[in-house]
């Protein structure tokens, strides 16, 4: 049996958003000792490994979490007052996600390189980029559900192997096309996603802490792709 999967571009915002999540979390890795700013509850393994091994790396570990989820709780609750107040919701939280980007860039333009994970200047920046990622992850269950997920590829990459594997099986024609729509964003999430790794893992190589300066350009792009796309609509 023959399986073909045809290609397609996500989206701009959810495309470039995949990106930047992938770019801000491999970012935080190299340059902040294993901090992981998107994928919070990979600090749970990187905090272990650092009381295993007695490393003076846990503080932006510990606080990580507690704050990501504070901020989540925070942006549900600001979003109905958004909402009352006519503002474009998802503008608001771009716009301030762009502006938490640029000051954790300056951060580690001003204070890195970062030889001590547990030094203020390091802890800050980490921090800093553990709230723009957690107010990436709660807008876009709110606003772009439709679309796959853009910081955690875990749970992406086990639907995409499950519709994969019903196109190979066999469905009916609804379900094998429905699944094939599926796959489709869900693959090239995943691509996003990647190419935003590999790219701060290429800049960091040659450039130290300058990575830092890739998050606020992604966040601008993400913005200039979502008021292309409100342009758009109205248009229409």
């Amino acid at each position: 049996m023959t399986m073909k999967v045809s290609f397609v571009t996500l989206p701009a915002v959810p495309a470039v958003l995949s990106i930047t999540a992938g770019y801000v979390d491999t970012s935080s890795f190299l340059a902040l000792h294993g901090l992981f700013t998107s994928h919070v509850t990979g600090n749970f393994v990187t905090l272990a490994a650092s009381l295993a091994r007695d490393s003076a790396d846990t503080t932006a570990k510990i606080l990580a979490l507690p704050l990501f989820c504070i901020v989540v709780f925070t942006t549900r609750i600001v979003r109905f007052r958004l909402e009352k107040s006519g503002l474009p919701v998802l503008g608001v939280w771009l716009t301030l996600q762009f502006l938490l980007l640029v000051l954790a860039g300056f951060l580690a333009l001003r204070y890195g390189p970062f030889p001590e994970a547990n030094a203020m200047p390091a802890v800050a920046t980490g921090l800093v980029l553990v709230v723009a990622m957690a107010i990436q992850n709660a807008f876009h269950r709110i606003h772009l559900s439709n679309y796959p997920p853009t910081t955690i590829m875990t749970g992406t990459t086990t639907q995409a192997m499950l519709d994969l594997a019903d196109i190979f099986h066999g469905v009916s024609t609804d379900a094998k096309r429905a699944a094939k729509a599926r796959v489709t964003n869900l693959l090239n999430g995943i691509i996003a996603f990647a190419i935003g790794c590999a790219l701060a893992a290429l800049i960091y190589a040659h450039y130290d802490e300058w990575v830092f300066v890739g998050g606020p350009i992604f966040g601008a792009v993400t913005i200039v792709a979502y008021l292309r796309d409100k342009m758009r609509k109205t248009a229409i």
